[in-house]
């Protein structure tokens, strides 16, 4: 299973033979203006929620791949009127079986709505279970109980979670996530995008370090293998 960061909260997993994207904002990243959005390849999005800076290059990579694109109801119905052909529809609860594995909607803390003011249903995140590994994608949230429910019930063996504060989790309560979903293992997100998300990178994982958890924090254009 491989692993490429976009930045933000934008990576291309591979797995299974198959490659999804997750919340792609790259074009108007300032920070992720190497990343050529019309050469990336990828047979599915996972849109977590309707705020911009997830949903900014979406119809473009969709269109470019034939991708399937995977949202709540309402980013679908907008996504669909703006002519994306391939679409899957889910909702909180909600789990189906993919070609890459199974995926489960769960509920995130956040808000969503969509670039022209359209709302955007309620933001969410999602679980995957495949034969390579089994994650979760927060998106956007702040820590929240529920989190305790995947702790309880699933075995994670990695989880993207946002650490950038202000509009998320910053580290120290992603710190507390990790305790909930029983994973010590975290990939971070949603931070030094801008200003107001900016965090100390070694202050960040030392953080975790002491709570003998691994705080990745990768590089746009990096790739790591699990």
């Amino acid at each position: 299973m491989k692993i490429t960061f976009y930045g933000h909260s934008c990576f291309l997993i591979e797995l299974n033979n198959k490659k999804l994207i997750t919340d792609p904002f790259i074009s108007d990243n300032p920070l992720a203006k190497k990343i050529e959005v019309d050469k990336i390849k990828t047979d599915y999005v996972l849109i977590s929620h309707g705020h911009e800076d997830h949903i900014a290059d979406a119809l473009q990579i969709a269109k470019n791949n034939n991708a399937t694109v995977i949202s709540n109801f309402e980013i679908i119905n907008w996504l669909t009127a703006k002519g994306v052909k391939k679409t899957f529809s889910m909702n909180i609860g909600g789990k189906h079986i993919f070609d890459f594995g199974t995926l489960t909607i769960l509920s995130a803390s956040h808000s969503s709505i969509l670039p022209d003011g359209t709302y955007g249903g309620n933001p969410t995140g999602f679980l995957i279970e495949s034969q390579e590994n089994n994650f979760y994608f927060a998106g956007d949230t702040g820590l929240n109980y529920d989190m305790k429910l995947i702790g309880e019930y699933k075995k994670i063996n990695f989880a993207f979670l946002p650490v950038g504060g202000t509009y998320t989790m910053d580290a120290d309560d992603a710190i507390i996530a990790s305790d909930f979903i029983k994973c010590d293992k975290i990939i971070g997100m949603h931070y030094n995008t801008f200003p107001v998300i900016n965090i100390d990178k070694k202050s960040a994982m030392d953080k975790f370090k002491q709570y003998g958890k691994e705080l990745i924090l990768m590089n746009i254009g990096e790739t790591i293998k699990f």
